[in-house]
């Protein structure tokens, strides 16, 4: 089930979810809104698996920067987010959709138990300016059942600053 609004205010309040800053007026029915930060990674194309992932680190201007199809970039939220009793879930916006800007393409399901700053996956199907602390997408809360094993946290859920793949590290391995 799904958390409405109220419910997420109040599990705020009550330390159960964590949104840090949080600011009532990005509270949506049953999500909240987040921000992107000011810096993106932008990923080279011709990624060989014998060979590291190439990155381009890039600071995204207060007067925005355009990022362009074909690409991925890597970003995070501006915001902590994460909690101890629902399993978040990082969806994109409609107002940003209808850009053709998509985020969190695969990736979408949170680690129960961790906050941290959420690795984006970005990729846009023309050019698109983007600005730091746009609104970029929403967050939603979903009540679990069964035993919780918070224990086996992923990689992933342990870092706030963008993260490329380490896929090819474990099948080299």
């Amino acid at each position: 089930m799904i958390l409405k609004a109220k419910e997420i205010k109040k599990h705020v309040k009550e330390g159960n979810i964590t949104i840090e800053p949080f600011n009532e007026q990005y509270l949506k029915p049953n999500s909240y809104i987040y921000h992107l930060s000011d810096t993106i990674l932008e990923i080279d194309g011709n990624i060989d698996t014998k060979q590291a992932i190439k990155t381009k680190e890039i600071h995204i201007p207060q007067e925005g920067i355009t990022i362009l199809p074909h690409k991925l970039y890597l970003g995070t939220t501006q915001e902590i987010l994460g909690s101890k009793k629902y399993v978040p879930s990082l969806i994109g916006r409609a107002r940003t959709g209808k850009l053709g800007l998509f985020t969190q393409i695969t990736a979408d399901l949170g680690q129960l138990g961790k906050a941290h700053k959420w690795t984006l996956e970005i990729h846009v199907v023309q050019p698109l300016k983007i600005y730091p602390n746009m609104e970029i997408g929403q967050i939603t809360f979903w009540d679990t059942k069964g035993k919780v094993d918070k224990e086996n946290v992923e990689y992933y859920a342990t870092k706030d600053t963008p993260e490329t793949s380490k896929l090819f590290n474990q099948i080299q391995s």
